[in-house]
């Protein structure tokens, strides 16, 4: 199994960036979705999740209105739209896989992709 995410940057503070992970070796339609990141310092935290069927689940308030999860199972990918970015987004972002159903905790989750960074400025 492989997560494959790309999309990262550095970018100023207010702009939009969108995530990507592409799953390989894994029958994606079958797991959930999920993006967590680690800003410098900082434990993990979860981002979003998009389960099996489509339901999502948001983390922090700090994203709930500014990042949007979602999925395209034709293409074994899960996307991270983030608008109105903000310095205290930047941190490396992982995307992550579990059968079925979304959950927050990272350890839940059985594959992680590399991670992407994103930077933003002020």
């Amino acid at each position: 199994v492989q997560l494959q995410a790309s999309g990262g940057g550095l970018v100023q503070a207010g702009v939009s960036l969108r995530l990507s992970c592409a799953a390989s070796g894994l029958t994606f339609r079958r797991y959930a979705m999920g993006w967590f990141r680690q800003a410098p310092g900082k434990e993990r935290e979860f981002v979003a999740a998009i389960n099996w069927n489509g339901e999502i689940i948001y983390g922090a308030d700090s994203v709930k209105g500014r990042f949007t999860i979602s999925r395209d199972n034709a293409k074994n990918t899960v996307y991270l739209q983030m608008n109105s970015l903000k310095p205290e987004d930047t941190a490396v972002y992982f995307c992550a896989a579990r059968m079925y159903g979304a959950e927050v905790a990272g350890d839940e989750y059985k594959y992680w992709g590399q991670g992407t960074l994103v930077t933003v400025s002020s």
